[in-house]
């Protein structure tokens, strides 16, 4: 997660009904949804996977982990991911770490590389509002309806920035934006007090309201404070959440891969160890991202494209994941303008479509439709679509995330238990 103006410091189907990658390890199986034509996404034969990487809901995705989660503490809830009973539980979510960039450098964190239990796959768009939402409340984008970072405010004309939580006009009510029950509350109802160890700033954010609802938060600053912070939180509660935003941070400024990148996961993986080291006997310690990330080489600016521009109304999204919201009956001429100038870099896809074919779930509320675009453009390959002028921070950054790549959706699931 990152808020651009601060400075720098898959289910995926199987690969048969794809035409993707699989996995390399996963927690559950996946069993394959129907995809879309790739002519209708828009691929270019023989370039890049013929169809996204659609992620693995109700098998083994980040929706499925709250529930398995609290079904180890021995709460009512469905054991999708069969984690063993546990008396305490820490989550150590470590923003922007996917599971090819950890497989990539064992050697900078061993402790982790050593506690593999298994990959899921983040969600669409694999971006941290939509992750938290979906880790805060056990349902996949298309119940809670955190579907993007920038969307539409539905019949009112103007983008809601949801990781800013702002926009032009009347606040938003983070309790109306995100209403449903998060597993914290749940908790909190059977007598489990939740407690979220993270940066000061954090607190009363309305991204914290809308998806930590019904957690206690405990500020801490540095890797030291939140290492600290969680052993003291363990022996007064049986479930503690544990965020570091770093290694995200050095991702989009310098790139995953690059000397500030390494460093600070280094610094993860030393946290975790000692974390595991001080967990209390019967704990156990779960660590996993809220997506992967790509290195961007081939930007698309829409802000000097006068083509892509036409018949668009408001832009929204990321620079992987753009929801386009058409001018009243632009909707069709801007997605065959949007197809053809982003053939064998983007699959373009309208509304329906994505819904369709279970891009934010089996199925998406109907009061959220209209927070996605008409159309949509999802980049893949090492290609993002930016619009300098009205996000100059943003279109200026090296690593990105958001699309339907194995590289963004796979995210590891580590398991150290006492």
């Amino acid at each position: 997660m990152i808020d651009p103006q601060l400075p720098a410091a898959s289910r995926g189907t199987s690969a048969a009904a794809s035409g993707g990658a699989s996995p390399a390890a996963r927690t559950a199986p996946a069993s394959p949804a129907a995809p879309a034509a790739p002519e209708a996404l828009g691929a270019a034969a023989g370039g890049p996977p013929a169809v996204p990487y659609v992620p693995a809901y109700g098998t083994a995705s980040l929706a499925d982990l709250p529930g398995s989660m609290l079904a180890a503490l021995g709460l009512s809830a469905d054991n999708t991911l069969a984690l063993e009973p546990a008396a305490r539980v820490c989550l150590f979510l470590v923003d922007g770490l996917g599971a090819e960039m950890l497989a990539a450098h064992p050697g900078t964190a061993p402790f982790l590389s050593a506690h593999l239990r298994g990959t899921l796959t983040a969600g669409f768009p694999s971006s941290t509002p939509t992750s938290l939402a979906t880790l805060g409340t056990g349902a996949p984008p298309g119940e809670h309806g955190m579907v993007g970072v920038q969307m539409a405010v539905p019949g009112e004309g103007r983008l809601f920035n949801c990781l800013r939580w702002t926009a032009p006009g009347l606040p938003v009510d983070p309790d109306v934006w995100q209403p449903a029950e998060t597993v914290y509350q749940r908790m909190a109802a059977a007598g489990v007090e939740p407690v979220y160890v993270a940066p000061a700033s954090f607190d009363g954010t309305g991204l914290t309201r809308a998806v930590y609802r019904g957690m206690r938060h405990r500020a801490a600053e540095t890797a030291d404070e939140r290492v600290d912070a969680v052993r003291h939180a363990l022996r007064e509660t049986s479930y503690v959440t544990v965020y570091y935003g770093d290694v995200d941070r050095a991702g989009h400024f310098g790139g995953w891969g690059s000397g500030t990148w390494l460093e600070q996961l280094a610094v993860v993986d030393r946290m975790a160890e000692r974390i595991a080291e001080s967990l209390p006997p019967g704990a156990v310690l779960y660590v996993t991202a809220d997506h992967g990330m790509i290195n961007a080489t081939d930007k698309v600016d829409v802000d000097h494209r006068p083509d892509l521009r036409e018949g668009v109304l408001m832009l929204g999204g990321e620079a992987r994941a753009r929801h386009v919201y058409t001018r009243p009956g632009a909707a069709a001429g801007v997605l065959e303008t949007w197809r053809e100038a982003l053939r064998g870099r983007a699959w373009v896809v309208t509304r329906e479509e994505a819904a369709d074919t279970g891009w934010f779930g089996h199925r998406v509320r109907r009061e959220w439709l209209g927070r996605i675009g008409d159309v949509l453009a999802v980049p893949y390959g090492e290609c993002v679509i930016v619009a300098s002028a009205a996000e100059p921070v943003e279109s200026s950054l090296t690593g990105y995330h958001g699309s339907l790549t194995p590289a963004e959706q796979n995210v590891p699931l580590l398991e150290i238990r006492r």
